[in-house]
C-alpha cells in the first residue's frame, strides 16, 4: 500500500465466526450483506470461517503464511466480526482464525455484531481484550442482538428488531472513520519498514 493508491473507498471484511450447522449466523449475515452493500464508501468481503480450512495445529509464532484467507485479511481496511456467544465467550474457530494471522490485523479497526441470549455482549467484550495484542483497534459501538432466533420470519430470514439497522449504520460510520485514520498509520508503518 502506498499513498498513491489510497482512495476514499474502504475494503471491509465481515468475518463470520460461527461454523455450526445449522446456524443463526446465516440469516444475520444475509441481512448484514444487504445493509452493507448499500453503503457507498465500502467494498464488502464476506469471509465465512465455515468455508475455510484453518487447522488447530501447524501454526507458527506470529501467524501462519499458508492461510487461505491471509491475503483477503491483509487487503481489508477494517473488519466486522459477526459472532455468537457460546458459553459466555466467542467461538473457538474465531479465536483460531485470529491466532493464525498477525500482521493482517495490525492498525485496522474492528467492529462487532454479536448475537445470543444476551446479545453476544460477553463474546464481544472478550474479543476487545484479545485484538489489541495484535495492534487492532476495536471501536466503541457494537450491534448486539438478543434472542436473534425470535426475529426470524416464516422463511427463516432475519428481521432486525427496531433500532438495529440504525445501530449498524452508527457502527459503520465509526468503523469508516477509524479505517480512514488508521490507513495513514499503515502507510507510514510500511514506509518505515523499507
Amino acid at each position: 500500500m502506498t499513498e498513491d493508491n489510497v482512495d476514499t473507498r474502504l475494503r471491509i471484511a465481515v468475518v463470520i465466526g460461527s461454523v455450526r450447522r445449522p446456524r443463526l449466523a446465516d440469516p444475520i449475515a444475509a441481512w448484514l450483506e444487504r445493509e452493507l452493500t448499500a453503503i457507498d464508501w465500502l467494498d464488502l468481503d464476506l469471509i465465512d470461517l465455515a468455508a475455510v480450512s484453518l487447522p488447530m495445529h501447524e501454526m507458527q509464532p506470529g501467524g501462519a503464511a499458508a492461510s487461505p484467507i491471509a491475503a483477503r485479511l491483509a487487503d481489508a481496511d477494517g473488519f466486522v466480526f459477526l459472532t455468537p456467544e457460546y458459553n459466555h465467550s466467542f467461538p473457538a474457530p474465531l479465536k483460531n482464525a485470529i491466532d493464525w494471522h498477525f500482521t493482517e490485523w495490525a492498525y485496522k479497526p474492528v467492529a462487532f455484531v454479536g448475537y445470543g441470549a444476551s446479545g453476544g455482549i460477553r463474546a464481544v467484550e472478550q474479543l476487545r481484550a484479545v485484538l489489541p495484542e495484535l495492534r487492532a483497534t476495536t471501536i466503541r459501538e457494537a450491534v448486539l442482538i438478543p434472542m436473534a432466533w425470535e426475529h426470524l420470519d416464516a422463511e427463516g430470514r432475519f428481521v432486525p428488531p427496531p433500532g438495529t439497522p440504525q445501530a449498524l449504520h452508527t457502527v459503520m460510520r465509526e468503523l469508516g472513520t477509524w479505517a480512514r485514520a488508521l490507513r495513514s498509520v499503515r502507510i507510514a508503518d510500511l514506509a518505515g519498514r523499507r
